[in-house]
């Protein structure tokens, strides 16, 4: 190894026995705070389909903006995490979809939060994968897997504090106060600024070895890295695609199978709660297993539980499968998260994950707007849940096919 390069791997190691919990607590409340957006609006559809009395059309289309937004903000912030740093562009994500939130509850109709929701999903759909990056890049690689998957498990707790805001907030005060709240986060960004760093892997690159960002996008797919670039757009599509077409319609598809609003988000609620055990075992089982097994494990018990959900008839099998859907689902999550940063080298790391997610985020555009869509025309939940279920077979087969394991690999 060069002298440089022991330079740079002394000064990582240095940095990162100081900070590592210190860049978990801060990078995962970023975390937390954008999942408690995106928990809250599968509430907010079902608040608003009351009170503005939308039809399943445009409820579909309220998670599907978000969508739009989101891939929108993982590509852009993606490319601009390689240039000008994690760091910035981690601060800059959570300002915009925290204003935009805050502009939300003070709209009118529809076309407005509509327009207002696609920033607010910009900045969500840009933070995730950087702070996943950057996390990825300040932690030695017998730890990464299982931090990264921590850090996925703060979305457990936005979601928790989402489905509770929701319980207790909006049936009394409105979905307008709950977004309020849900704005908080933009004061947070502030406090980042002076509580995190880009990582030193990061900083070891010379502004001149950057190239620039078309060079960046052809690079992942060039022949070294265009199977796993393969690998991981299918993985991210249909996982995104079931995810926000399965959850954001939770509350909403439990009222249509005959229970109450409130009745819903107290179900809701307790299936979430479920979400926290998925992360902390597939943490635990990360760094055993490895990344490659754990996601095709969570991934075929999310299938599987996806199918019982669709078609529960009862309160006992609607629950139980609801909790294993978000026990696996969100478990899978998190090794999709802890798998992404590892396919590529420091030079094009946010490029490539933040461009697999932002075609993934396509998946997020459809999944919403089919629900919708096939509702309307009648289609029973049964066969809505199985076209979620089919697709996470396809993400398990690509990663079965293409996926290589990545467990203690040293990033490059």
């Amino acid at each position: 190894m060069s002298t440089t390069r022991q330079s740079t791997a002394n000064q990582f190691s240095a940095t990162n026995r100081t900070s590592e919990g210190k860049l978990l607590g801060v990078a995962g409340l970023a975390w937390l705070f954008d999942a408690m957006d995106v928990g809250m609006l599968s509430f907010i559809i079902a608040a608003l389909k009351m009170e503005w009395n939308l039809n399943e059309v445009q409820m579909g289309w309220i998670g599907s903006i978000s969508s739009i937004g989101m891939a929108v903000g993982a590509l852009i912030f993606g490319l601009l995490a390689d240039r000008t740093g994690r760091k910035l562009v981690l601060i800059l994500t959570l300002l915009v979809f925290s204003l935009g939130n805050a502009f939300s509850a003070l709209t009118a109709g529809l076309g407005a939060f509509l327009f207002l929701r696609f920033f607010v999903g910009m900045g969500l759909g840009g933070e995730l994968p950087v702070a996943s990056t950057l996390v990825s890049e300040s932690v030695p690689a017998d730890k990464r897997g299982r931090i990264v998957v921590l850090l996925e498990s703060f979305w457990a707790g936005g979601w928790i504090v989402a489905a509770l805001l929701s319980y207790f907030i909006i049936p009394e005060y409105g979905w307008r106060i709950a977004l309020i709240i849900s704005a908080l986060p933009a004061f947070y960004a502030i406090y980042l600024r002076w509580n995190i760093h880009d990582s030193a892997m990061y900083l070891s690159l010379k502004r001149e070895e950057k190239p620039n960002v078309l060079e960046n996008m052809a690079r992942i797919w060039s022949k070294k890295y265009v199977r796993r670039t393969v690998m991981l757009w299918i993985l991210w599509f249909c996982v995104v695609f079931s995810y926000y077409g399965m959850f954001l319609w939770l509350p909403s598809v439990v009222v249509l199978k005959g229970f109450s609003l409130v009745k819903s988000f107290q179900y809701v609620l307790i299936m979430t709660l479920a979400q926290l055990p998925g992360y902390f075992t597939a943490a635990w089982l990360i760094e055993k297993w490895g990344r490659k097994w754990v996601l095709i494990i969570y991934l075929l018990g999310t299938a599987v539980s996806a199918y019982f959900f669709g078609t529960s008839v009862n309160l006992p099998l609607l629950m139980t499968s609801g909790i294993l859907l978000s026990f696996f689902n969100l478990g899978a999550w998190g090794a999709l998260y802890a798998y992404s940063p590892e396919q590529y080298p420091t030079l094009i790391r946010g490029t490539g994950t933040g461009m697999s997610a932002a075609f993934g985020r396509i998946g997020g555009i459809f999944g919403p707007m089919l629900v919708g869509y096939l509702i309307a025309q009648h289609l029973s939940i049964t066969a809505i849940f199985t076209v979620f279920c089919i697709s996470i077979l396809i993400a398990i087969l690509a990663v079965l096919v293409l996926g290589k394991e990545t467990k203690n690999k040293e990033l490059a």
